[in-house]
């Protein structure tokens, strides 16, 4: 039962995390994802610092998939949700993510020659499905007639950048350790970024930041990039990755609640029947047993960011 109320916790600050996103969306999104980064990066700081000056000759031996991992997902990432939801709402971004599963089995299928049953090629459909209706507000026949919303085509490109990291993980992540790993990835991401926040801040000036926007930078920074991480691991010793992982679809709906709740956001009948569809596809396709082609050579490994 224990594990069951942590993973909760898991979902409510992932859910939070694009919450927070959008009520921060008044400041540039290349100044939030730093904040966040940046808060994380302290925190982990204390926790991984002597596992990763350790492995720092791993680090050097393989840095081209860290660097990799790093860009695609602990720095690309999150920095395109933020600016994401400059454009488009806080519960559109959250159905596109939940998408991110079944992109994941279609690269896995591409790169690295995994063979999908057929429930998982319903799954897939259903859930890809499921977050175009959400996206077109269910006109599915006029999707060439419309003008899609910046933010949707942004966070597209996220999901994207995700599902490459979660390729490169399963492959590589093995090869260093996790706290110190983590640490490492978000330093990078601090160096990688801070050119980026410069050059943005030179075009748009240095954004004053008040004391709730603050408050948002730090929660972004400790609840879903460390402690998230952190209860989600260890439900995951306790019910197995694959019992844990499924807690994770119920992202969009708690996203479209405190949206509904916090931020006003209307929901709509073809909304709450997208983000249904979503749930089902990906619980279809992360729930059924995968059959890999090169099991020895690319080990299945699952890490949860978001």
């Amino acid at each position: 039962m224990r594990a069951y109320l942590l993973l909760m916790l898991v979902v409510v600050f992932y859910a939070g995390n694009i919450l927070t996103g959008k009520a921060l969306s008044e400041l540039p999104p290349l100044t939030i994802a730093f904040g966040r980064i940046a808060v994380a990066f302290l925190v982990l700081l204390p926790i991984g610092y002597r596992s990763a000056w350790r492995s720092r000759h791993l680090f050097i031996r393989h840095w081209k998939p860290l660097l990799l991992m790093t860009v695609t997902g602990v720095a690309g990432f999150n920095t395109l949700i933020y600016s994401a939801l400059q454009f488009t709402s806080a519960t559109n971004v959250s159905v596109l993510e939940a998408s991110i599963p079944a992109v994941t089995v279609l690269l896995g299928f591409w790169l690295l020659r995994e063979r999908l049953r057929p429930l998982q090629w319903a799954g897939v459909l259903l859930s890809l499905c499921g977050a175009v209706w959400v996206v077109t507000n269910g006109q599915l026949l006029r999707l060439t007639e419309m003008s899609w919303n910046a933010g949707d085509a942004i966070m597209a490109i996220g999901a994207l950048s995700w599902a490459v990291y979660s390729i490169a993980v399963r492959r590589y992540l093995p090869l260093f350790p996790a706290h110190g790993t983590v640490l490492v990835m978000t330093g990078l991401s601090v160096l990688f970024m801070l050119p980026l926040l410069l050059a943005e801040w030179a075009v748009v000036g240095i954004p004053p930041i008040s004391g709730g926007q603050w408050s948002g930078l730090l929660y972004l920074g400790i609840f879903p990039s460390v402690i998230a991480l952190l209860l989600y691991n260890r439900a995951v010793a306790t019910l197995g990755a694959s019992q844990a992982s499924v807690f994770l679809n119920f992202v969009p709906v708690f996203t479209m609640l405190g949206a509904y709740v916090l931020l006003g956001e209307a929901i709509s009948l073809m909304q709450i029947l997208g983000a249904v569809a979503v749930i089902l596809g990906v619980f279809f396709t992360t729930r059924s047993r995968r059959v890999l082609v090169r099991s020895e050579e690319c080990p299945a490994v699952t890490v949860e960011e978001s």
